[in-house]
């Protein structure tokens, strides 16, 4: 896989890191992404100890600025660009609650528009310039990293952001799978309650757990599936 290129947002920690980590095992030139070009690097040399080389870069998915930085800069050193997971995200609530029953009326308009900024908006930035270059290429795996939560099968209470946002990517997911060509499949993957600073010591799953179904999303055969979400590489109710 040394010829083909992996982009992760929000790489610095948790599924992020743990899928970077796995994709540059398997041999994928692996460009790693955070906020901040210093929380990239410090991550970067994580690995590098565990003697796996990935590619730290600066990116804000907030920003279209950045994101068309980040892909002028793939432009320029001649990347092709693969894989992309579009894992950056955020629970906007917690700037005003620290329980999952915070509902609506608790939560400021401002805090969705935030939520949906960088947890759909952001990879749906990503998707604009990435599946153009797929389709031109003739391959490409795109896997959003989705939540149960985001499930209309599954919508309740609590978190409105966070849940209103995650079903709007799955939206984008569908939307930009019918924009795919040839090779290129776009899913979108729910990893499961994981043990993250997102999740919370009190998740039920451990990180190479949920990282495993993105992964599989990601290394999809030619015969894989497109437009699908998924759960440890099963289909789930949208």
């Amino acid at each position: 896989m040394a010829d083909k290129t992996a982009i992760i947002t929000g790489a610095n920690r948790g599924l992020g890191f743990g899928t970077a980590r796995e994709l540059a095992r398997l041999g994928y030139r692996t460009v790693l992404t955070a906020r901040t070009q210093a929380r990239a690097d410090e991550a970067a040399a994580e690995l590098a100890d565990e003697h796996l080389e990935v590619v730290p870069r600066e990116l804000d998915v907030s920003s279209d600025d950045s994101v068309a930085a980040l892909f002028d800069w793939l432009d320029e050193h001649g990347f092709s660009i693969d894989v992309l997971v579009n894992n950056a995200g955020a629970v906007f609530e917690r700037q005003h609650a620290d329980r999952w029953d915070v509902g609506p009326l608790e939560v400021p308009a401002g805090v969705v528009a935030q939520a949906f900024d960088t947890n759909s908006i952001g990879p749906y930035r990503l998707m604009l310039r990435a599946i153009p270059r797929m389709n031109d290429a003739g391959y490409g795996r795109i896997v959003n990293v989705t939540s149960g939560m985001g499930s209309l099968s599954e919508m309740g209470g609590g978190y409105p952001a966070y849940r209103m946002s995650k079903a709007a990517l799955n939206a984008a997911t569908r939307v930009f799978a019918h924009e795919a060509k040839g090779n290129v499949k776009v899913n979108c993957v729910c990893p499961g309650w994981v043990k993250t600073d997102l999740g919370g010591s009190g998740a039920t799953r451990e990180l190479d757990e949920g990282v495993a179904g993105i992964v599989w999303a990601a290394t999809l055969p030619d015969d894989g599936p497109n437009n699908g979400f998924f759960r440890d590489g099963e289909p789930v109710a949208w």
